[in-house]
Order: C-alpha cells, then structure tokens, then sequence
C-alpha cells in the first residue's frame, strides 16, 4: 500500500511540476481525440439530421446498424482500419500505419456512430411544427434547417461531448493503429499500460489521473448540457 501512496505522491509532484513527458503524452490525446471528434461531428450532425427528417428505404436497417456500432469493441475497428492501412492491404501505399492520422481514423469509425444516434435522437424530439412555421413566415429552406438544429442545440452539443468520451478513454484503436511510439503516437491510455509494464507506477498514475481529470470534464459537461435541454424541452 506505502508503495502506492508513494507513487500517487511522485504522481501529483509530475503533473504540477509540469513534467515535459507528461504534457507531450496528453497532448498526443488530446490533439488526436478532438480531430476525430471534429470529424465525426462533421459527417454524423448531417447524417443525424437527414435520418430524423427524411423518410427511406432501408431506414429502419439504417438505424439498427448504427445502434449496433455504439457497442462496436475498439480493437474491431483497430483490426478492421489495420486490415487496410497495412503493408498487403487495399491502402497499404499511403504508408498510415503508426501514424497520428491512423488513429483519428480509428476513432473517427468509434465516434461517428455515437455523434449520428445521439443527434438523430435530439432531432428525434424537436417539434415538427419548426420547419414550416419559419418558412410560413418567409425563411428559406436553410434558414428553417438552422432552426430546427437551434431547437436542439444543446442536445447535439452532448452528442459531440459524448463521441468525444468515446475516443478519448480509448486504447485498442490507439494501441494497433498508433503503435505506442513515444513523442509521437503514445497517448495517455497507451502510455498508461506501457509505463504500467515497465513498473513506472507514478508516470501511469499520473497519466491515469490525467485521464480521470478530462472524464470528470466530460461528465460535468454532458450533465450540464442535459440539464439545459431538459429545461428547454419544459
């Protein structure tokens, strides 16, 4: 247990002594995690909104794929993305593999599904009365969309947090895509179980309350948000 005490301590020391090692892993996590999520945000807020408003073949399959890629395991998609980034796959010429780049296609793959459900599920609840009161008095088709997407903007704002959650905390798709290489690829999950293994307990501890610092951000956020479209649904 003193031994635990003693690298929680050398821990706390690291993170507020502003250790070079410690910050250059986080922002290896942060820069990669909030790139992806951009992306995601980018093509799954679209995809949300066209799957909300619009009626289709095949809709219902849609849907239920997507529901099933919430619960998609990271090293799936880890091996799916390896599959293609490698040396004998279809894309193996684009040299990705162990690349900053290949991880925020991993977890791109994780988010996206969260940011389009969740965002299918805010516009779900947003009053279809919306859209033709705004064009009633004379705004546009794009005027009315923006809208609609105002209505629930607090709700999406919490499908963006929560696909970010996903892929911040992860660390298969890290892991096989990135390769763990130090000053490079290593982010705090990775570094967590490399430093863990090598016996560095305060490093992995430090990096583990890192970890835990952005989670509880996270949390506070999406409880915040959540109190706000409650409110705004009342």
């Amino acid at each position: 247990m003193s031994h635990i005490l003693q690298g929680f301590a050398e821990a706390v020391k690291m993170i507020f002594g502003r250790d070079a090692e410690l910050y250059r892993i986080a922002l290896v996590s942060i820069r990669v995690s909030s790139l992806s999520t951009f992306l995601a945000s980018a093509a799954g807020l679209p995809a949300g909104f066209f799957v909300a408003f619009h009626t289709f073949p095949g809709r219902r399959v849609l849907i239920t794929i997507l529901r099933t890629l919430l619960a998609l395991p990271t090293v799936v998609v880890g091996l799916f993305v390896y599959s293609l980034l490698s040396r004998s796959g279809p894309m193996g010429g684009m040299r990705l593999m162990y690349t900053q780049t290949a991880m925020v296609i991993g977890q791109f793959i994780l988010a996206f599904p969260i940011v389009t459900m969740l965002t299918l599920s805010a516009l779900s609840g947003v009053d279809r009365r919306v859209a033709p009161t705004a064009v009633s008095l004379g705004a546009t088709p794009f005027q009315s969309n923006l809208a609609i997407l105002r209505e629930g903007s607090f709700a999406i704002m919490a499908a963006m947090v929560a696909g970010f959650g996903r892929v911040f905390g992860e660390v298969g798709v890290s892991m096989m895509l990135g390769g763990n290489i130090r000053h490079y690829t290593r982010n705090l999950t990775t570094g967590i179980a490399f430093q863990t293994s090598r016996g560095e307990i305060s490093l992995g501890l430090g990096l583990g309350i890192m970890l835990l610092t952005v989670a509880l951000c996270i949390n506070v956020l999406l409880h915040f948000l959540e109190e706000r479209t409650s409110r705004s649904t009342d």
